[in-house]
């Protein structure tokens, strides 16, 4: 790693942060896929009930 002197705080919290928010981006992605993918099943059973 290289030294950062004096903006050592800085920068690994900057990294800190964008890894957070990242992880945050891909559960919530996830989350949604799950949902998405249960609405599109529940539609698809319904259109062929329907159809």
């Amino acid at each position: 790693m290289p030294d950062l002197g004096k903006y050592a705080d800085t920068v690994l919290s900057a990294y800190g942060a964008s890894l957070l928010l990242l992880a945050g981006l891909v559960v919530l992605t996830i989350l949604r896929g799950r949902k998405v993918r249960r609405e599109m099943e529940t539609l698809e059973t319904r259109m062929k009930r329907n159809g």
